[in-house]
C-alpha cells in the first residue's frame, strides 16, 4: 500500500488531489501519513477523517484548539505551526504533495524530498527560489520530482521518451486572467473583485489575481528554466484563452508536441499521483469537432510586464528568483489590502529587484536555503516600506 501525504491540502490543489485519492479507494488503497491546512481546521479534520491520516496539521496556533475538538475520537494527531509542519514532512511518504502556496511550501517540500519520496511539485515558489538546490537534494537521496502545474506537467509528458538536447523551444500558454479584454488603459484601475473572476479555471484568489498580471505565468517560466534545464531564449509565452492547450515542446526537426485537456487540474495531479502509469480520471473529453477552432496570440509585454521581469530574473540567477517571489507575494498582499493598484504591483516588484541587486549583487549570492529564505523575509520588507512611503 503506497503512503502519501499532502502539504496544502484544503486550498484548490489539495481539493483536487483529496478527491482522486477519495475515487481511487480512499484508506483502502492509500496510507494517509500527513495533511495539513490552514485556517478551514473543520474541512481539514474531514479530510483527515476520510482518508484516516495519522496527523493533521494547521499552520496556525491559534486554529489548534479547533482542529482538536473536530478531530476528537479519531486518534488522529493533531499539530500546528511551521515546526510541525516540518515534523510532519519528516514522517516517511511514498508520495507527497507540496501545495502550500507561497515560499511557506519551501522547507517542507525539502524535507520531504531527504527521504526519498516522490514530490509532487504544485508549489511553484519553490523552483523560482531554490531550483539548483531542490534539484540537487532530490538528486542526493534518490528522490523524484513530478512538475504538477499544468504547463510543466504537459511539457513533462510531451518529452517521454525524448532527448533534451533535441528540443528547440518550450512554450507555455496563459489563458490572459480575468482582465485580458480590457484597454492597456483601464487596467490600473482594476479592483481585487475583478482580477479575481478566472474565466477558465477554478483556483483561489490568490493564483486568479496573479493570473490576471500575469505574475503567475511569470513564475512558470522560471520553473521551466530551471526543472527542464533549457535556456531563457527557449522559453515562450502564447495567450491561449481557451486554456485547451497547456504547452508545447518544439524540436530541432520542427517537430510541435502539444499536450491538451480541458482546464482541470485532476489532469496533473492524477498524472503525478499515477505514474508512471495512466489511470482513468474524471474529467472532460475534449469534442474539437464542437470546440471548431484554437486562437493564439503574443503577449503584449506593456500589459504583462511580470513576463520580462522574469527574464532578467533567469539571466540574474542566485537570489533573484528568491526576490522577485518575496516581492510578488508581499506587492500582491497590498493590492488584496487596498493599499497599491493593479498595475503598481509589477513596478513595485521591479522597484525591488533594482533596489536589492544594486545592493548586495544577487545574482553573485550563494544559494542556500538559509539565504533563499532570509532574502524573502528582507524583500518583504522591502515592498512594505516602500507601500508605506507611498
Amino acid at each position: 500500500m503506497r503512503s502519501v501525504s499532502v502539504f496544502g491540502a484544503t486550498g484548490s490543489i489539495g481539493e483536487s488531489t483529496f478527491d482522486l485519492l477519495v475515487r481511487q479507494g480512499g484508506p483502502a488503497a492509500f496510507r494517509t501519513v500527513a495533511l495539513s491546512g490552514g485556517h478551514n481546521v473543520v474541512r481539514l479534520a474531514e479530510m483527515a477523517r476520510a482518508l484516516r491520516a495519522e496527523v493533521a496539521v494547521t499552520a496556525f496556533d491559534a486554529c489548534l484548539p479547533a482542529l482538536r475538538e473536530a478531530l476528537s475520537g479519531s486518534g488522529i494527531a493533531a499539530a500546528s505551526g511551521p515546526a510541525a509542519l516540518l515534523e510532519a514532512a519528516d514522517r516517511p511518504a511514498d508520495w507527497v504533495m507540496s501545495a502550500i502556496v507561497g515560499a511557506a511550501g519551501l522547507a517542507p517540500g525539502f524535507r520531504a524530498l531527504s527521504h526519498g519520496a516522490t514530490l509532487a511539485l504544485a508549489n511553484k515558489e519553490s523552483l523560482v527560489t531554490a531550483g539548483p538546490l531542490l534539484l540537487a537534494e532530490a538528486a542526493r537521496h534518490g528522490a523524484r520530482i513530478l512538475p504538477v502545474d499544468s504547463e510543466h506537467s504537459a511539457v513533462f509528458q510531451a518529452l517521454t521518451g525524448e532527448d533534451i538536447s533535441a528540443v528547440e523551444r518550450i512554450i507555455i500558454t496563459a489563458s490572459g486572467g480575468a482582465l485580458r479584454d480590457w484597454p492597456l488603459e483601464r487596467l490600473a484601475t482594476a479592483t481585487v473583485a475583478d482580477a479575481s473572476q478566472h474565466p477558465n479555471w477554478a483556483m483561489g484568489q490568490r493564483i486568479t489575481i496573479d493570473s490576471a498580471s500575469m505574475f503567475n505565468k511569470a513564475m512558470e517560466v522560471i520553473e521551466t528554466h530551471e526543472f527542464f534545464g533549457v535556456t531563457p531564449g527557449q522559453i515562450e509565452v502564447l495567450v491561449h484563452p481557451e486554456s485547451l492547450v497547456h504547452a508545447l515542446v518544439g524540436f530541432q526537426d520542427g517537430a510541435l508536441m502539444a499536450h491538451l485537456g480541458a482546464p482541470d487540474m485532476r489532469h496533473a495531479i492524477g498524472y503525478a499521483l499515477n505514474w508512471p502509469h495512466r489511470a482513468p480520471l474524471p474529467v472532460a473529453r475534449l469534442d474539437l469537432a464542437q470546440l471548431g477552432q484554437l486562437s493564439f496570440s503574443a503577449p503584449d509585454e506593456a500589459r504583462f510586464p511580470a513576463l520580462r521581469l522574469a527574464r532578467e530574473v533567469m539571466v540574474a540567477g542566485g537570489l533573484a528568483g528568491a526576490v522577485f517571489n518575496a516581492a510578488k507575494e508581499a506587492a500582491l498582499d497590498g493590492f488584496i489590502a487596498g493599499q497599491i493598484g493593479f498595475m503598481h504591483m509589477a513596478a513595485l516588484v521591479e522597484e525591488v529587484l533594482a533596489q536589492m541587486s544594486s545592493r548586495q549583487g544577487l545574482g553573485n549570492a550563494a544559494l542556500s536555503l538559509d539565504n533563499v529564505l532570509g532574502i524573502d523575509t528582507e524583500a518583504r520588507a522591502l515592498v512594505r516600506h516602500l507601500i508605506d512611503a507611498g
